[in-house]
This record gives structure tokens, C-alpha cells and sequence, in this order.
């Protein structure tokens, strides 16, 4: 088995930012909207998954 050297990373420990995850999200929220016909299928769907979560 050949030695690997241990790579560092540049990503800190821990949680993404929630402006980070937000910007990754957005894109495809609009995509989501275009696609499956308008902002009332995107607030359905949300909040189909907000009961299945418990909130």
C-alpha cells in the first residue's frame, strides 16, 4: 500500500454560514418556482415539508 500524505484543507471546522447556504439555495428555489408553475407550488410544497419536519 503506498504512503499518501495527509492533505490539508482550507475549509474551517464546523457549520457552513447561513448567508453562504442561502446564496447555494436561491438558484435553485427560482429554478423550483419556473419550473413547477409559480410561487403557490413552491409555498405548497414548503410547507408540505414543514409538517413532515414537525414544525
Amino acid at each position: 500500500m503506498a504512503f499518501t500524505a495527509h492533505r490539508s484543507t482550507t475549509r474551517p471546522a464546523g457549520r457552513r454560514h447561513p448567508l453562504v447556504a442561502t446564496a447555494m439555495v436561491l438558484p435553485f428555489a427560482a429554478l423550483l418556482v419556473v419550473v413547477f408553475g409559480g410561487w403557490e407550488a413552491v409555498v405548497t410544497q414548503a410547507s408540505s415539508v414543514g409538517v413532515m419536519l414537525g414544525r
